[in-house]
């Protein structure tokens, strides 16, 4: 299993890439100013950090009791991502309505959006972070 400073370095890294990518993105894909994606975009990077790691943890020891390991097969990284994006979802759609002050149809098609971009994102960046720092366990598999 990684340790708590590695979970915290995995977390930290996450959310600043994807906020780098997410801001301008998300201002030019909603035709919306750069500042009012940059407040959703960090309040709800520092929820999904938040997320992130007890969501990381809590499916490392599922893994680990139900398969024996934490290293994840394609299968279960789609699974992963899937179900981290699906559980965000829920926490940030009121967020993104009340900040923005727009419906929370519109607030759920925006966070769609942005969970469709994280879920790949989440995907392309889990699996490098897993081969530029991998677990030692999974050097023995």
């Amino acid at each position: 299993m990684r340790t708590t400073s590695d979970r915290i370095r995995h977390a930290i890294s996450f959310e600043l890439v994807g906020l780098a990518l997410v801001i301008p993105l998300g201002a030019l894909a909603f035709a919306m100013p750069v500042s009012d994606i940059g407040v959703v975009g960090i309040g709800s990077a520092t929820i999904a950090t938040l997320w992130n790691y007890l969501y990381n943890i809590g499916f490392d020891h599922l893994m680990q009791r139900i398969v024996g390991t934490t290293q994840k097969s394609l299968a279960i990284r789609v699974v992963h991502a899937v179900a981290f994006e699906a559980g965000l979802l829920l926490v940030l759609m009121p967020f993104i309505a009340w900040y923005l002050g727009i419906s929370l149809w519109q607030a759920l098609v925006m966070d769609v959006a942005f969970a469709l971009f994280y879920m790949v994102y989440a995907f392309v960046f889990n699996w490098t972070y897993d081969r530029i720092f991998p677990v030692a366990a999974w050097k023995t598999n």
